[in-house]
C-alpha cells in the first residue's frame, strides 16, 4: 500500500521525543449557502494510540467523535437549525443528549455565544466534547462574516462595477463582531481608529506573503476590496 506524503504545512510541529498518550482534533468547516445563508460543520474527536486501551492491537483507538451542523443568517449570524451527532462516545447513554442541542435555534452566534452555550450546555445540562466543539465553532461564524464580505467584492469587481463607498454607519458594522475580541480590535485601538477614518489598514500579512510568493502585485487586494 503506498505511504501517504506527509504533510507540507503541518499544524503542529513533529512529535517530541516522549510517548504519545492522546490526540484530540478540531475541524470545522463553513460553507455559503447562498448570499443570506452558511452552513457550519464542525467535529471533535479524541484518539488513542495503537495498543495503549487494547493490547497487541496496531489501529489508533476513537474514545469520541462528534459532529456538529449549523446553518447561520448572514448577516445576522442567527442560528436557524442546528444538529449535534455523537459518532462515537464510551457510554450507550451518551447519544441521547444530542438532541438538547436544538435549544441552539434562534441563539446569534456571534457576541455572548460562548456565554450562552457554557449556560445552556455546560456540565450536566450538555456533552462535554460537544459543547466544547460548539465553542470552537463560534469564532469560526465570524471569519465566515469576512469572508462572505469578501465574494461579494469579488464578485463585484469580476463584473465591472465601481468599488462603492462605504458610509461611516456600513464601516462599522462591517467590523461590529470583531469589537473588544482581541488587543488588535480594542475599540479605543489604531486599527479600529484608522477604520473609523476610513484609511487603509492593508492586506491580512498572510494574503501579501502569498502575492509576493506568486510574483504578483501587493496592491491587488487593495484595489479589489478597498
Amino acid at each position: 500500500m503506498a505511504q501517504p506524503l506527509p504533510n507540507p504545512n503541518p499544524i503542529l510541529p513533529d512529535n517530541p521525543e516522549y510517548l504519545p498518550i492522546h490526540t484530540r482534533n478540531y475541524e470545522v468547516r463553513a460553507f455559503k449557502v447562498n448570499d443570506n445563508e452558511i452552513l457550519l460543520w464542525g467535529a471533535v474527536r479524541d484518539d488513542k494510540p495503537a495498543g495503549m486501551y487494547v493490547q497487541n492491537d496496531d489501529e489508533v483507538l476513537t474514545i469520541h467523535h462528534m459532529v456538529v451542523q449549523l446553518r447561520v443568517s448572514f448577516p445576522m449570524m442567527e442560528i436557524l437549525d442546528a444538529s449535534a451527532e455523537l459518532k462515537e462516545f464510551p457510554h450507550h447513554e451518551c447519544p441521547g443528549i444530542g438532541i438538547k442541542y436544538k435549544g441552539l435555534i434562534g441563539l446569534s452566534i456571534a457576541r455572548g455565544f460562548t456565554h450562552k452555550v457554557r449556560e445552556l450546555f455546560g456540565g450536566p445540562r450538555g456533552c462535554t466534547h460537544t459543547t466544547a466543539l460548539l465553542q470552537a465553532m463560534g469564532p469560526v461564524a465570524i471569519q465566515c462574516g469576512w469572508s462572505m464580505r469578501v465574494i461579494k467584492m469579488n464578485e463585484a469587481f469580476e463584473a465591472g462595477a465601481a468599488r462603492p463607498e462605504m458610509t461611516p454607519e456600513q464601516r462599522e458594522m462591517g467590523f461590529k463582531s470583531n469589537l473588544n475580541t482581541c488587543h488588535i480590535w480594542d475599540e479605543e485601538g489604531e486599527q479600529v481608529r484608522k477604520i473609523r477614518e476610513g484609511l487603509d489598514i492593508g492586506a491580512p500579512l498572510s494574503v501579501t506573503r502569498r502575492l509576493d510568493k506568486l510574483g504578483r502585485d501587493p496592491g491587488e487586494w487593495g484595489r479589489i476590496r478597498g
